[in-house]
């Protein structure tokens, strides 16, 4: 997602959710009808609005930042963008959570929350992964730690993507864990060398499915990751850990997915969760973003949502289909206003009691959960 000056946002959110007027957060005007999905996609996902947002921001949890050497309201302003795992008859998120300090719109941070029900969360006190006085310090500081996608290897740890953000460049970066709690920062997925200062987020792991449990997958000997938020790219490794992009010819990175003028990912395409390897192909849920000028008119303009697409299991930059329309679109007061208004983004996706659970950031503010069975 895209940050707006720290003071826009609080004028919008004044304005938006009824601080000048007292007015209630209006829902948006732009309902549809059911998606109509590909036989091979995911989904209807339904909106557990009884209970959503699930998370919201808590300005009573303190966290000494080892950088600011005081104490801060790590989540205060915002919570947003989750990833999600199950271990055992426990759902884990890990989430992106900003304090209300600094130049940058706040310093992200990423906690941890656990349920037993995928539906109503706890939450640990304090985040897991942040910035600190150590090797990564001038990639994360004082932006943060941003947008954690997860999957598991062939031995049980865990394998965390995120965005590390120094006030200049985003880059992807990886830290590795054995139990969700303590983290180990690898660095910048693409390494030191020239893809160094490459502007890159939202690395999105090719995985198989193992009963609950969402396993990184070799295809051809290698791992893969989908990553990017203009258009899409590919990137491969032998262990998770250490990225190669795709180029399509030398200095050119290899394109795999790209936006469509007309439709609701007209602006740009950005990946979800770890796509699933299934029988008929790599599922990918992924967020696009409604272009203002060239895109969909029943969609309210600049909106994102999930869209989905397929590609082959064989050659995973080769993509196979696509569907039309929006599987998961802004439509309730809490993804309507906020931080980002008319935001659905979708990055958390694990099974769980015999269902399917997404989980995403609203209006860049909240995080809710939708379901299928």
């Amino acid at each position: 997602m895209k940050r707006l000056p720290l003071a826009l946002i609080s004028l919008l959110a004044m304005l938006l959710l009824g601080g000048c007027d007292g007015n209630a957060p209006k829902q948006s005007s732009h309902k549809r009808p059911l998606p109509k999905l590909p036989s091979w996609a995911f989904g209807p996902f339904f909106k557990e609005n009884a209970l959503n947002p699930i998370l919201k921001p808590l300005e009573e949890t303190l966290f000494y930042c080892p950088i600011r050497q005081t104490k801060v309201q790590w989540e205060e302003k915002d919570v947003f963008n989750p990833a999600a795992v199950t271990k055992g008859d426990t759902v884990f998120l890990l989430y992106r959570a900003e304090d209300s300090v600094g130049k940058y719109n706040g310093t992200s941070r990423i906690g941890l929350a656990y349920s037993l029900d995928g539906l109503r969360f706890t939450r640990m006190p304090e985040p897991v992964l942040f910035p600190d006085e150590d090797d990564q310090k001038k990639y994360e500081w004082e932006g943060g730690c941003e947008d954690p996608r997860i999957v598991q290897d062939s031995l049980g740890n865990y394998v965390l993507t995120y965005t590390a953000y120094d006030g200049k460049t985003a880059r992807l970066m990886v830290a590795t864990s054995p139990d969700l709690r303590h983290w180990t920062k690898k660095g910048p997925a693409f390494g030191y060398g020239k893809y160094i200062d490459l502007w890159s987020k939202s690395g999105a792991i090719v995985c198989r499915r193992e009963g609950n449990t969402l396993v990184g997958a070799r295809i051809q000997g290698k791992y893969w990751m989908y990553w990017g938020d203009t258009s899409m790219f590919m990137a491969t490794s032998d262990d998770m850990v250490h990225w190669t992009p795709m180029e399509s010819k030398p200095g050119t990175l290899k394109e795999v997915l790209t936006p469509r003028k007309n439709y609701f990912d007209s602006q740009l395409v950005e990946p979800g969760p770890p796509p699933l390897l299934t029988k008929k192909g790599i599922v990918l849920l992924y967020n696009g973003k409604n272009d203002a000028v060239n895109g969909d008119t029943t969609l309210a303009k600049g909106a994102y949502c999930m869209g989905e697409a397929l590609f082959n299991p064989e050659d995973p930059s080769m993509l196979s289909d696509r569907g039309l329309d929006p599987v998961l679109y802004p439509s309730e007061s809490y993804e309507v206003n906020g931080q980002v208004n008319e935001v659905c983004f979708v990055q958390g996706f694990t099974f769980f009691a015999n269902k399917a659970f997404l989980y995403y950031g609203t209006a860049d503010s909240r995080i809710a959960v939708a379901t299928w069975m």
